[in-house]
């Protein structure tokens, strides 16, 4: 919806553009030169903001994209280290806090993902096992285990690295922002085109249409990656889809007699 708002006002601004430049051309009384630089004079502060609008714009919405990515990254990378370090932990802590890790990976997946992307919220089912590490902790806590400190170390970096990708998933460019560079962008498109010299060629068309056509797709391209998990060039869970079939694996293979507390979406049974 947003996209085709964003496309059908520059397409209005660009066909409202020339059909001024038309009129004007039928209507100017004085010299054709002074008229146009003095058109070329207003339009130039105007191009001169929106350019610097967009950039400015898109930094920011780049910035939020990586961040979004990096954060993802770590905390899939948090709950394999949390994983291994366990292994030095001693039982019955260790099996627990390998199962949690496993049945956190696949709620994240298949719950809190897609919570995600359409409120920007943590999902109950992935956060009952973040619970579970901290139980697990006090038990180690209380025997002095001295995995204890590199757990909590690594759960503090997981649980940041998920609060970070859940904000990261909001917008970062606020609505009001957004709009009023679709503005600034219509009425520069439209400028250009009103400013159209009085002898313009074939060439002036096409370098107004690719004008135009830039910039509506530097606005749609900020409008996508505003979303970093749900645009077209979004990110996946693929890095958390790998380390629950890592960490799944070695669950089998170091308890081989045992049972997940979860089942294979990640839910607890």
């Amino acid at each position: 919806m947003l996209t085709t708002i964003t496309v059908v006002i520059m397409a209005a601004a660009l066909a409202i553009g020339l059909t001024a430049n038309h009129l004007r051309r039928r209507r100017v009384t004085e010299a054709p030169e002074e008229a146009e630089a003095s058109i070329s004079d207003l339009i130039s502060p105007l191009e001169t903001l929106a350019v610097l609008l967009v950039a400015f714009v898109i930094v920011v919405a780049a910035e939020s994209y990586g961040t979004a990515g990096t954060a993802a990254g770590a905390e899939a990378h948090r709950v394999d280290q949390l994983y291994e370090v366990a292994d030095y932990a001693p039982e019955p802590e260790r099996a627990g806090m390998h199962g949690a890790a496993v049945c956190y990976a696949r709620a994240i997946m298949t719950y809190e993902w897609p919570s995600m992307i359409d409120k920007g919220e943590k999902a109950a089912e992935a956060s009952v096992w973040s619970s579970d590490f901290r139980r697990h902790f006090k038990a180690l806590a209380a025997k002095n285990a001295g995995t204890f400190e590199l757990l909590v170390e690594a759960d503090d970096e997981r649980s940041v690295a998920r609060q970070t990708r859940l904000s990261e998933a909001l917008p970062a460019i606020p609505a009001v922002v957004y709009w009023f560079m679709v503005v600034s962008l219509a009425a520069t498109v439209g400028a250009f085109a009103f400013g159209l010299p009085r002898r313009r060629g074939a060439s002036h068309f096409v370098l107004l249409f690719v004008l135009a056509g830039l910039f509506t797709g530097s606005l749609l391209l900020i409008e996508d990656i505003d979303k970093p998990f749900s645009g077209q060039i979004r990110i996946t869970n693929e890095a958390m889809a790998e380390t629950a079939a890592d960490i799944g694996d070695d669950y089998a293979a170091d308890h081989p007699s045992g049972r997940l507390p979860c089942d294979a979406k990640g839910l607890r049974v």
